[in-house]
């Protein structure tokens, strides 16, 4: 049994938000191809403007905890600047180590509602990050060599300022803002299944690439609660960060050691707690990919005409095509996610 209870996802709070706020759009859930079977492809790569699926989670709570620290009930975009420009105390400050896709979303969040954001990025993290980030007002620091570093320093900046820790991985006594982030991404799961629903070609398999684990214990919880049809649910990670896999082995949340993976926002040495209490009840199987698996699945995207994705971003793509290549029965009707697109390289 898990240590903690499983947190509660309010996906209807998650999708009134996005329904009100003006820079969201459904993203696509691609039909495709391949071999002679029927691929799903739930494409990212655009989402909001800022081409990745975290833009949803962190976005979403930046205004819930902008929303607490001012006192107001709204979460709505004008409500929220309004309230802060009638606030007489200093302008709250988000804090957050990334790698990348999160800080964007954080970066994103705080300048739609006039807020204020730092982003601890370590050595591994790509430099075009730096650009992207200080083009949303963001202020940026390079917070040691591993993203494990950068969590550390961000912790040590939220005590040392008052800012505002708002983490997409949980731990022992810190969970309620990655909760709130995690809430955010089952908006994805209900974009897929409300499409699904229509066209009423459920997927047998679906694939949930991880680093912390947020968006697969996301859309797997959501999957659990309310799909009309039940797939297996493959959780992937990098064969040089397998953490929620050996986890889920244990019993108990361990941290793994490894190499620097190509799969930069997948490599992650430890799960989120609460990511993984979802996770080792609602996951059929956790698999690994190694790089050159995730490069090569990046560019079969897209040449299939799927999109323009990284190795981390077709990760669940790469994992299909090795179940392809080994599986007795191939899945009949797998879904995959694009998570970001190839401008996060």
């Amino acid at each position: 049994m898990p240590d903690h209870d499983a947190p509660h996802l309010d996906a209807d709070r998650a999708l009134r938000f996005h329904d009100g706020f003006a820079p969201y759009r459904k993203t696509p859930l691609r039909r495709g191809a391949i071999g002679d079977r029927a691929l799903l492809c739930k494409d990212e790569t655009g989402r909001m403007g800022l081409g990745a699926f975290k833009a949803i989670g962190g976005t979403y709570a930046v205004a819930v905890l902008l929303a607490r620290a001012l006192g107001v009930e709204t979460t709505e975009a004008d409500a929220l600047r309004a309230a802060l420009a009638a606030h007489h105390g200093p302008v709250p400050v988000f804090v957050c180590a990334s790698a990348g896709n999160h800080g964007m979303a954080v970066a994103f969040g705080a300048q739609q509602f006039g807020a204020c954001c730092r982003i601890h990025l370590s050595d591994t993290v790509p430099h075009a990050f730096v650009g992207r980030l200080e083009a949303l007002g963001a202020e940026v620091v390079r917070s040691g060599a591993t993203y494990e570093e950068s969590i550390a320093a961000a912790i040590a900046d939220a005590e040392a300022t008052g800012a505002i820790h708002l983490a997409d991985g949980s731990w022992p006594g810190y969970t309620e803002p990655p909760r709130l982030v995690m809430e955010g991404y089952t908006v994805m799961a209900e974009e897929m299944r409300a499409d699904l629903a229509v066209a009423g070609d459920w997927p047998s398999h679906v694939y949930l690439q991880a680093g912390v684990g947020g968006m697969a214990a996301a859309v797997a919880a959501m999957i659990r609660r309310n799909w009309a049809v039940q797939p297996e649910i493959v959780v992937v990670e990098p064969e040089a960060a397998p953490c929620l896999r050996d986890s889920a082995q244990a019993g108990k949340m361990v941290t793994v050691d490894g190499p620097v993976s190509t799969m930069g926002r997948l490599d992650c040495k430890a799960p989120s707690m609460l990511a993984f209490d979802i996770l080792r009840g609602a996951a059929d199987r956790f698999v690994t990919v190694t790089d050159a698996e995730a490069g090569e699945a990046a560019r079969i995207a897209g040449a299939m005409g799927l999109g323009a994705t990284t190795p981390s971003g077709a990760a669940g793509l790469a994992a299909l095509l090795a179940d392809d290549a080994t599986l007795a029965e191939p899945p009949a009707a797998p879904l995959v996610i694009l998570s970001e697109g190839a401008e996060a390289a």
